[in-house]
């Protein structure tokens, strides 16, 4: 619901405020005064297309803030609000913002748009859309049909999963051969590697052991011969022991020498000792040596193919084994895959079937309150019908399998047409106007705007059209811009829109006044006969106080 509009520098306007009533409020003023111009900023919020065009002679830009509730809040709640701004500057740059944060266009259509229905006189808006009567049908029907669909897209987004899975094993058998080819020769050639955790590493330690053995035994031999030869190490020290020994007992600190000595033997045993076994488990064997050799060239074939660490060799494997046994074993998952497709498939059938049945038992009755309502416009015995017909199988979607079309009849005895094709604007209002009455509080948008609804209607039609407006702003929030007293004085609020010139700069401006009292009564004058003579001003006094008891009583209603 739209509870403030603040327009400023849109075409004449520069700057105006409008506070729409949340039941019936009308736009009244002479042709040309800038109505329009209103209508303009509300379409901007909307998410409409912007133009520079639009922006006021002489200012930089034009903006359009307006803030919505939802129709059921409480007057004075404010959390739930929405508060929307459209700037759009003279050289058509588009700006927008919701409640203060930067949003696209789109985002505004979406937040704004899908509550505030715009029904101009040639507009092609929501009705006149043949892909919007469906939702139409269905909000119409009822918890029923709204418990169905929900069945049928829940059946619908199963058989669409179960329908990829079937694409992804298809995929992997059939488009997809050269990288299955290369997941086949990949697990052919580590799998004839057959490479061991730890086994490189082990390699990495041992070759060189393997390579240089005669070197190592020699090594290991001479220092042998050092310690423990003629002449070695040991007998030095072991000499210079007892030399030191015999004459201890003379200076106790040559004593504290050979015992320090001593010790340096222990360690020299060892390393004799470890020297020693080393020497002798040196294997000199050129067939174990070949071995590990061409162990090694075999394991960093790998890693060139497919490292560069072993972990990354083994990685390959896993994801090449389980490619290659997807597509070794595709007959039995395609078999899998087609028989869960096959059931989702019978499910949506019957979802379709159980949606479709409702539908079409709500559409004659739908039909029938809508052509009701037309016959409160006067509009001649002409008749709405609603075609429910089951698309091909190819063409079913998220909504269901059928198309719903509203067909008009506009007399007895004549062929329906396609609502969306017919050309009198004044049959486009009334017909929208019924039924948007007929759908009442199914009805999702909040705001509905008319634009010219009372285009060739006068006399009873015109009682007929302000009555019917009445009815519909009990469940919504009404705004009309009309020519019509009839329905002026029904509203809760009316607002005169005039044109003049500015008292700052002179140049045109359009201004908007809300007007109550002896002021509503000299427009409502205006709009009987186009003057303000005292017979028009008693005739726009008793039409005031005739609607005033059914005002208050929509008031009530609306607030």
């Amino acid at each position: 619901m739209l509870d403030e509009l603040h327009v400023r520098n849109l075409a004449l306007i520069s700057d105006v405020t409008l506070a729409p009533a949340r039941g019936l409020t009308v736009l009244t003023g002479e042709t040309g005064a800038g109505k329009s111009a209103l209508l303009s900023a509300v379409k901007l919020l909307v998410g409409e297309r912007a133009s520079g065009d639009a922006v006021r002679d002489g200012a930089d830009g034009l903006s359009v803030e307006g803030r919505f509730f939802p129709r059921d809040a409480a007057p004075d709640q404010d959390d739930d609000g929405v508060v929307a701004v459209r700037r759009v500057s003279a050289e058509g740059r588009s700006r927008c913002s919701i409640n203060g944060s930067l949003a696209t266009v789109s985002q505004l259509a979406s937040v704004v748009g899908e509550t505030v229905d715009l029904c101009g006189q040639h507009d092609h808006q929501r009705l006149l859309r043949p892909q919007s009567h469906l939702p139409l049908l269905d909000a119409w029907s009822g918890d029923q049909v709204a418990e169905a669909r929900a069945a049928y897209e829940r059946a619908y987004d199963e058989r669409g999963a179960c329908a990829r899975a079937l694409k992804e094993v298809l995929e992997a058998r059939n488009a997809e051969a050269g990288r299955v080819e290369d997941a086949r020769f990949a697990l052919s050639r580590i799998d004839d590697v057959a490479p061991r955790e730890g086994e490189y590493e082990d390699l990495e330690a041992s070759l060189p052991r393997l390579q240089h053995a005669e070197a190592l035994a020699e090594a290991a031999n001479a220092g042998y011969e050092a310690l423990s030869g003629d002449g070695g190490a040991l007998d030095a020290v072991n000499g210079a022991i007892s030399a030191l020994q015999a004459v201890a007992d003379f200076d106790p600190a040559l004593r504290s020498i050979a015992d320090g000595l001593q010790e340096c033997v222990y360690p020299l045993e060892d390393a004799n000792t470890e020297l020693r076994r080393y020497r002798d488990d040196v294997d000199f064997d050129p067939e174990a040596l070949d071995r590990a050799q061409s162990r090694m060239s075999e394991l960093q074939g790998l890693l060139r193919a497919f490292g560069p660490t072993m972990a990354d060799v083994f990685a390959r494997r896993e994801q090449a084994a389980a490619l290659v046994a997807m597509v070794d074993d595709s007959d039995e998952l395609e078999r899998r895959a087609r028989a869960r497709l096959d059931e989702a498939e019978g499910r949506l059938a019957r979802a379709a079937d159980d949606l479709g049945a409702l539908r079409r038992a709500g559409a004659p009755r739908f039909a029938e309150a809508v052509t009701a309502q037309m016959g409160r416009l006067h509009m001649g015995g002409a008749s709405l019908s609603v075609d429910v017909e089951r698309l091909p199988r190819a063409q079913w979607g998220r909504t269901g399998a059928d198309r719903v079309t509203f067909m008009y009849r506009p007399g007895p005895g004549l062929a329906p047409r396609p609502f969306a094709k017919i050309a009198s604007g004044g049959e486009v209002s009334r017909v929208m106007l019924s039924i948007k009455v007929a759908l009442g509080s199914h009805d999702d948008v909040d705001t509905l705007i008319f634009d010219e609804i009372d285009a060739g209607v006068g006399g009873e039609t015109a009682r007929a059209v302000a009555e019917v407006l009445a009815d519909l702003a009990t469940t919504h929030q009404v705004i009309v811009v009309t020519h019509l007293a009839q329905l002026a004085v029904r509203a809760q609020r009316q607002y005169v829109v005039s044109k003049g010139v500015s008292p700052s700069d002179g140049r045109l401006e359009t201004s908007i006044a809300c007007v109550t009292g002896e002021e509503r009564v000299r427009e409502v004058s205006r709009m009987l006969s186009g003057d303000v003579e005292e017979a028009s001003l008693r005739h726009a006094r008793t039409m005031l106080r005739e609607a005033g008891a059914l005002a208050d009583a929509t008031a009530r209603e609306g607030e």
